[in-house]
Formats: structure tokens, sequence, C-alpha cells
């Protein structure tokens, strides 16, 4: 059977903030009104390998910070592959989606915790 894929994971993301569940949601908020793939995607499509390498860190990194797993799965191949110097056809892609489906999980815990 395929693993689940863990888009949001709230308990974690709760624990991290001593237990909050208000300031994990007003953190997703955030997230999710302030980050964007854009300067990313920029930065690979202009070849500048070291800002694309930093963007991807950030998402990477708020990822984490909010227990975003796959999320921070796929930014973090993505940055070893920019790291690298040899990202995979269809990579970012697979990253965008993930930030789109993470986002769409965000809109429903913030819907039922908010």
């Amino acid at each position: 059977m395929a693993e689940e894929v863990i888009y949001v994971n709230f308990d974690e993301g709760v624990k991290r903030v001593m237990n909050n569940a208000k300031l994990y949601v007003r953190l997703l908020t955030k997230f999710k009104n302030d980050t964007k793939p854009d300067a990313l995607e920029a930065a690979l499509g202009s070849g500048d390998l070291e800002q694309a390498q930093s963007e991807a860190h950030k998402i990477k990194g708020t990822a984490a910070n909010l227990s975003l797993t796959e999320l921070y799965k796929q930014s973090l191949e993505l940055e070893t592959q920019i790291k690298a110097g040899a990202v995979e056809p269809g990579k970012l892609e697979t990253m965008k989606a993930a930030f789109t489906q993470t986002l769409q999980e965000i809109e429903k815990v913030i819907a039922q915790n908010g």
C-alpha cells in the first residue's frame, strides 16, 4: 500500500509552538499569505543557482518549522539538486505541486481550527 502523503502535520506543528493551536493557525495563515515559489522559479529560470538555492532553503526551513511534511521533503530535494547543479526535469513542478496541495490543506486546517 502506498505511503500516505502528509501535507500539514497539525499535531506536530502545534507541539512546535508549545501547544498553542491559535498561534499555529496564525503562522499557517502568514505562510499561506506570504510564501510564494515565484522567486525560486524566476531564479532557476534565469540560471541564478545561488539565488534559487536561497529561495528553496527559505521554503524548506519554513516548511520544516510548520511541519508541512511533503513540502519540506520536496523543497529539500530541490535545494539539494540546485546545490549539486543538476536539477532533474520536472523537479520544480513536483515541488510546486506539493506547495499548491499544502496551501489547500492549510485552508482546511484554518477552516477547522481558526
